[in-house]
């Protein structure tokens, strides 16, 4: 086990966000590093409304986006853990519309065509692992676009549309990333099985044991008051991003409790969730199946390379670089991104919401990982 020098972790990290905001590169961002079960590095840099100057506070209220996915998993391994689901069930036994599943395309003209029949049927870990097939790549945007954003908008009405329209490929012959509808049918298996909405559900069962006061799909007037401006840079300066009223992510409205994406979150209130996954808590969820979460869910002829995909998380392999093997974590389309490194003992949390430089493939997240990886000795 190596040990963070803070001097030295506090120092990497400054320079680094002191240049991105000089060159408007993050509007603002928030960082908080534990390790041994204490804060070692906890800061907030930069302004809460892109171009207006005004200081970025500590309980700012972020769109968590795609780090939505881990706390659906662990959702999903409690109801496992209950004996309500397992992991090879078959979707169509809680929603049968997807018995007999067909595969599609875009065609020339932007249109769905149909390509034939799925051969085998679609599993709860194909959507955890993102080999089902279900709302991926352009096939998956224009259906949930033809789906449109009706008024109430929820996870029964979506999952059961999905039921509907073609897979992009057989499940388990591929791997695809699915953005929200393969861990939208996990939360609403869970809502099936539990008889509860999906919100109730971690409210009761995760948010409130851990003390995540701030962390929903629909948050309340005060806490939308403290939502970071979503961040772009135009013209060498940083300006608004796109947002919509009364919604989380992108367009979708907040009754949609998308266990792909839907939730807001603070930096403490993560933190505590990404400690959860380090340490476990018997009273939520029995550690040894929680610990299904991390382990690498694929053979490496679906998922090669030094990212593998755990349940709802990637999971870090040899030689990847700055975080040891075994770490795991994931990001979100707004530039939040998190790990877990149990070898070390830390957990780590950055969240900035920037349309300019987003999603699990932003230079801040890796810059996030080389800075603290950089202050172990």
């Amino acid at each position: 086990m190596k040990y963070l020098d803070t001097k030295k972790l506090a120092e990497a990290i400054t320079r680094r966000v002191e240049a991105d905001l000089a060159y408007h590169r993050v509007g603002g961002c928030a960082m908080r590093v534990m390790q041994e079960g204490r804060p070692v590095y906890e800061a907030v840099f930069g302004e809460k409304t892109p171009g207006e100057g005004d200081p970025l506070p500590i309980d700012a209220v972020y769109r968590m986006a795609s780090m939505t996915k881990p706390v659906t998993a662990a959702a999903v391994l409690r109801e496992i853990s209950l004996g309500h689901l397992h992991l090879f069930d078959r979707i169509s036994d809680f929603i049968p519309g997807y018995k007999e599943m067909e595969i599609g395309r875009l065609n020339e003209q932007g249109e769905i065509e149909v390509t034939g029949k799925a051969q085998n049927a679609m599993r709860l870990i194909h959507v955890l692992t993102h080999t089902s097939g279900v709302g991926t790549a352009e096939l998956g945007t224009k259906e949930l676009g033809d789906f449109g954003r009706p008024a109430g908008m929820n996870l029964k009405a979506v999952t059961e549309y999905f039921a509907t329209v073609p897979l992009s490929f057989d499940p388990y012959t591929q791997t695809a990333y699915s953005a929200l509808l393969g861990l939208d049918i996990a939360a609403r298996l869970v809502e099936i099985t539990s008889g509860m909405d999906f919100q109730s559900y971690l409210t009761k069962y995760f948010f409130e044991p851990l003390g995540m006061v701030d962390t929903c799909f629909a948050p309340t007037s005060a806490q939308r008051e403290r939502f970071i401006g979503m961040h772009n840079r135009g013209e060498g300066k940083n300006v608004p991003g796109p947002t919509y009223p009364g919604c989380v992510f992108e367009n979708f409205p907040d009754s949609y409790y998308s266990g792909g994406g839907g939730l807001s979150s603070t930096l403490r209130d993560y933190s505590k969730f990404a400690e959860f996954l380090l340490w476990g808590n018997e009273d939520i969820l029995p550690t040894h199946v929680l610990r299904n979460m991390s382990r690498v869910s694929l053979p490496e002829s679906l998922m090669p390379g030094t990212q593998q995909w755990g349940l709802g998380v990637r999971v870090i392999g040899e030689n990847y670089g700055p975080l040891p093997a075994d770490s795991f974590g994931w990001s979100g389309a707004y530039g939040t991104h998190f790990w877990v490194d149990p070898e070390n003992k830390i957990t780590a949390v950055y969240l900035k919401n920037s349309v300019y430089d987003g999603g699990s493939g932003a230079v801040t997240a890796r810059n996030f990982e080389e800075d603290v990886a950089s202050a172990l000795l």
